[in-house]
């Protein structure tokens, strides 16, 4: 595992097969490991990746939720600004992370952001 120093930021170098991870370094960068898929990081990042999207499902229904009763509080408002954020920031990563290997398999080499 490595943090971005030689990466693109944009979901890893494509040819060498570097998966952006779903996390990242103390100071914010982020990381990436380099293998085949299969090995014990990149299942781990699996099971992260998942468990972030299923929390994304969750917050999207209690902000649903919160919304509908048109009753709440400038707290309950904010606080609910800084979960979707914290969660978009997340499922944003994901989504680089699953493109740029996408596009690493498909010989594609394009990625946006």
């Amino acid at each position: 595992m490595e943090d971005a120093e030689g990466m693109d930021g944009a979901g890893g170098a494509g040819e060498t097969g570097a998966r952006l991870l779903p996390w990242s370094t103390p100071e914010g960068k982020p990381c990436f490991v380099v293998s085949d898929g299969s090995g014990y990081v990149s299942r781990l990042a699996d099971e992260i990746e998942a468990a972030q999207l299923g929390l994304a499902a969750e917050r999207i229904e209690a902000a649903r939720r919160v919304l509908e009763g048109r009753r709440w509080t400038a707290g309950e408002l904010h606080l609910m600004a800084v979960e979707l954020t914290e969660t978009l920031v997340e499922v944003h990563r994901v989504a680089q992370s699953r493109g740029a290997r996408l596009a690493a398999r498909s010989g594609s080499g394009s990625r946006g952001s």
